[in-house]
């Protein structure tokens, strides 16, 4: 199986565009490119990885899809449509000419409409991505987890993927709440999760590995080994650890699995899930 970092980034930073990236994430202020990525992939005896999209617009998209063509490691693209646009399935058509572009994503948690993913106009574009084999890739804060469920529940044949288990409030041991929805969300068997950017959900300068496992636990627990993904995160995770660290945050939790649950978590789960070759 491959062995896949299913979720990072990259970008050429504007300071007008990146407005997101506050003083105290400075490190983040600077340009990401392939390059980069790949001595740390080398290093840690990665296959490749999948970017996903930072930037809403469709700039982004082909951004991305130079970045994959001109780099073998990239496997996958999640990318940016506007999913409420009314020529949606033309838009989604005219995309499918690149094989690497394989899901979308759109900023959720950003949106001060908690449940734009259940609005009508939302939804038409959600019930479009299965015809053309595209994945979605669900990016929210805990209190979004509830639509969430609604929303996979409404598509039982599209396949979703909750993107840095939701956020919770790891810095806080605020866990109570986002266990029970987490619960709810895993039993719809067409949702993934991505074990990616905890680290940021944790007291950057000051977390212990210890801090994750009642988090880790529960995902485990409830989606499955079969429906576990790794992402680092990178660059985002830089605000908190590097790359190995973060790699050796989930070696150390993952090493109580079996060989062949340790190659579903670090590959083989992202492989079938984006349909990488």
């Amino acid at each position: 199986m491959l062995k896949i970092d299913a979720h990072q980034h990259f970008w050429i930073y504007d300071d007008v565009r990146d407005s997101w990236i506050s003083e105290e994430m400075a490190v983040l202020r600077a340009d990401f490119m392939p390059s980069q990525l790949l001595a740390e992939l080398q290093q840690h005896h990665f296959d490749g990885s999948v970017v996903v999209q930072s930037d809403q617009s469709s700039e982004e998209n082909l951004f991305q899809i130079k970045n994959a063509k001109h780099h073998d490691f990239v496997k996958g693209i999640v990318g940016w449509v506007d999913l409420q646009a009314e020529d949606i399935e033309d838009q989604l058509s005219g995309l499918t000419e690149y094989d690497k572009l394989k899901g979308f994503r759109h900023i959720l948690q950003g949106e001060k409409d908690r449940a734009l993913m259940l609005k009508p106009a939302f939804l038409n574009g959600i019930s479009k991505l299965k015809s053309f084999n595209y994945t979605y890739d669900v990016l929210i804060f805990p209190d979004q987890l509830k639509f969430a469920a609604e929303l996979a529940a409404k598509f039982p044949d599209q396949l979703f993927v909750l993107d840095h288990i939701a956020k919770p409030d790891i810095k806080g041991s605020s866990i109570a709440e986002w266990k029970k929805d987490i619960i709810a969300l895993a039993q719809h068997e067409n949702v993934y999760c991505k074990v990616s950017g905890i680290v940021t959900e944790a007291d950057w300068a000051n977390w212990k590995d210890e801090d994750f496992r009642p988090y880790l636990d529960v995902v485990f627990e409830t989606f499955g080994i079969a429906r576990l993904m790794y992402g680092s995160d990178w660059p985002v995770c830089l605000v908190a650890a590097s790359y190995p660290q973060v790699v050796g945050l989930m070696e150390g939790y993952t090493s109580q699995l079996s060989s062949d649950e340790q190659a579903l978590f670090w590959g083989g789960n992202a492989t079938r899930f984006y349909n990488l070759k």
